[in-house]
């Protein structure tokens, strides 16, 4: 399985198009509907919405680092990331897609003042510039990533199934390559369907097969996976965190 190696481009357009579906969705919620529970376990959706803000503030911190060279982590500390996203739960609807307008509106003025050489400037991601180094052209696609998959969070009919291809194959490798460098995660051979075959560890005893995005729905544990074939027949092999 592979991706196009142009995935870290810093074309902004998927960025773009991601936001404002999730956008869409947010002013759809009245406050009793932004109460109610996420596919995040003990969080609301006004939760998942206020992280989706944050963190476009926090990726644009290392955008930031990586074209000044001078370091702005995503989050002062763990702390502060769970204290911010706890306060802005309890604000307002319109309050929220508020924020989620200034924060994308931020993130994509930073996208367009990197220079060049800043995409390739490391960076380090995480509470207090804790995480591993990372180049700053991974920053889109960490954008990305949080924005589709935190939309499928919501649970109000945005699934895996409606996740754009270009997104699917990328993050279907990324998530296999990352989970066969786990000791948690048990073996299981991937039927990739259009896709060829992928193994999580040895002599697998398990096989289970699908479209892609319905894979990557299961072993991001955004979907059951109901869609899913197993063989031998029975239940899916339990998963640990994706992240």
């Amino acid at each position: 399985m592979s991706h196009d190696s142009g995935g870290d481009s810093p074309a902004a357009g998927p960025v773009t198009a991601a936001t404002e579906r999730l956008i869409a969705t947010a002013a759809t919620l009245d406050d009793a509907d932004l109460a109610a529970s996420s596919l995040c376990p003990g969080w609301t959706r006004a939760h998942v919405l206020t992280h989706v803000a944050r963190n476009a503030d926090a990726l644009s911190n290392l955008l930031s680092w990586a074209r000044t060279g001078r370091e702005n982590p995503m989050y002062v500390s763990a702390e502060a990331r769970a204290a911010d996203i706890e306060a802005g739960a309890r604000r307002s609807g319109a309050e929220i897609v508020d924020d989620l307008h200034e924060t994308a509106d931020r993130f994509v003025r930073a996208v367009m003042e990197m220079p060049d050489d800043g995409w390739e400037r490391q960076v380090r991601g995480g509470p207090a510039a804790t995480g591993d180094p990372l180049p700053g052209r991974r920053v889109l696609w960490l954008r990305l990533r949080e924005l589709e998959v935190h939309h499928v969070d919501l649970s109000t009919g945005y699934t895996p199934a409606d996740w754009p291809s270009a997104f699917v194959r990328r993050a279907l490798d990324e998530t296999v390559r990352a989970f066969g460098r786990r000791d948690d995660v048990p073996a299981i051979t991937l039927e990739v369907d259009g896709g060829g075959v992928e193994h999580l560890g040895a002599e697998a005893p398990v096989t289970v097969g699908g479209p892609p995005a319905a894979l990557l729905g299961w072993l991001t544990g955004r979907s059951p996976g109901r869609d899913l074939r197993v063989q031998p027949a029975g239940p899916l092999p339990a998963l640990p965190s994706w992240l």
